[in-house]
């Protein structure tokens, strides 16, 4: 660097530091612009260049439709191929196995919807949720969930009724049908247990009652409808907990096994061969753990995408970065994943435009 005149040299230095010239082809940012007039399409393929969580956004959309237009086909065939998998027809058929997590309060908000739409056309095939996010599907069909502030105060709302999730509320007498809806079934399903020998999963049970509710608004409808198995590990941790708590006054007896479906859980992904996997999870906690963790059984997904508010510093699971997955072989080392920061209350209807709205094919 020449030396310029009036400023001191050491300045100057510290300052005036030479760049080095960038490739051609590095991205350039540049936000959306709106006199172009309103285009979804156009706006969030501005995404992607916009910076920070916007750009995060943008790859998580990418990531998520390299899952959906993987297919068999575009692997090399090899003298270790299994000669199951060499037909030309079953390999362009045969598209990556993807799993989707969410947490209760995405299905108590407006989340619901985009999920039940994914199911109902079968464009998932692996779900993990907790037991609210059960319930509050089945509950919705029941009666609405509400509108309301997250400055309402506690007290006033609980000599009122009204439970608040957020800024929504949810009137107690909603549990209150709830339940009236789901003793007769849990009786059914100790008659079935005792008379038939049913072993009840919390699985086969959110099957159960997607066939019950008989309402082509639910999740688990679909996913009955479909044969799209369920997982839900923690299913007592929950109205569906509290319902089977005071049934196992009024009718003792009834098992429900956790040991049944982690075998199947873990196996959805370990004989997902030669299908890829990938993996989808909104929210964190024990979704996100159990999806990730079934993989490990097959050294890792292909393809993966965190959407979550949770930060890392704490160490929590529900927080931690992919490269953390990584590590334990819950995502394989060449993977692409992509966390995007944020709300998935905006971010998920926003992913699902331009992915599977937009480039599903059955």
């Amino acid at each position: 660097m020449t030396s310029t005149p009036n400023i001191p040299d050491v300045a100057a230095e510290a300052v005036l530091v030479a760049s080095e010239t960038l490739p051609e082809d590095t991205p350039k940012i540049k936000g959306y612009d709106f006199d172009k007039g309103r285009d979804l399409d156009g706006l969030m393929n501005s995404m992607l260049y916009s910076g920070f969580q916007a750009s995060a956004l943008g790859q998580a959309i990418q990531e998520i439709n390299r899952m959906l237009k993987w297919r068999l086909s575009d692997e090399p065939i090899t003298e270790s191929t299994d000669e199951r998998y060499l037909d030309p027809g079953f390999r362009e058929q045969t598209r990556a196995k993807i799993f989707l997590g969410y947490t209760s309060n995405l299905v108590s908000a407006g989340v619901r919807e985009q999920i039940r739409y994914l199911v109902k056309h079968k464009m998932v095939d692996v779900l993990v949720t907790t037991a609210g996010g059960v319930e509050e599907d089945l509950i919705k069909c029941m009666a609405p969930t509400f509108l309301g502030d997250f400055k309402l105060k506690g007290a006033g709302l609980r000599k009122r009724g009204l439970n608040r999730i957020g800024n929504m509320l949810v009137p107690n007498k909603n549990y209150c049908e709830f339940e009236e809806w789901i003793m007769p079934i849990f009786d059914a399903m100790l008659k079935e247990q005792r008379e038939e020998g049913v072993n009840w999963t919390p699985s086969k049970m959110i099957d159960r009652f997607g066939k019950e509710i008989d309402d082509p608004d639910s999740i688990y409808y679909w996913a009955h409808k479909n044969g799209i198995p369920v997982f839900c590990p923690p299913l007592t941790d929950g109205s569906i907990g509290d319902m089977l708590y005071f049934h196992s006054y009024k009718s003792p007896g009834l098992i429900c096994d956790i040991v049944e479906d982690i075998r199947k859980m873990n196996d959805q992904a370990l004989k997902a061969a030669p299908r890829k996997t990938g993996i989808i999870i909104l929210g964190g906690g024990v979704p996100k753990h159990h999806i990730c963790n079934a993989n490990l059984m097959r050294n890792g997904a292909d393809f993966a995408v965190f959407v979550n508010t949770a930060q890392e510093f704490d160490g929590s699971d529900s927080g931690a970065h992919p490269e953390e997955a990584i590590s334990w072989g819950k995502i394989r080392m060449d993977a692409q994943p992509v966390k995007v920061v944020g709300d998935a209350t905006i971010l998920f209807p926003l992913i699902v435009s331009q992915t599977f709205a937009k480039h599903w094919t059955a």
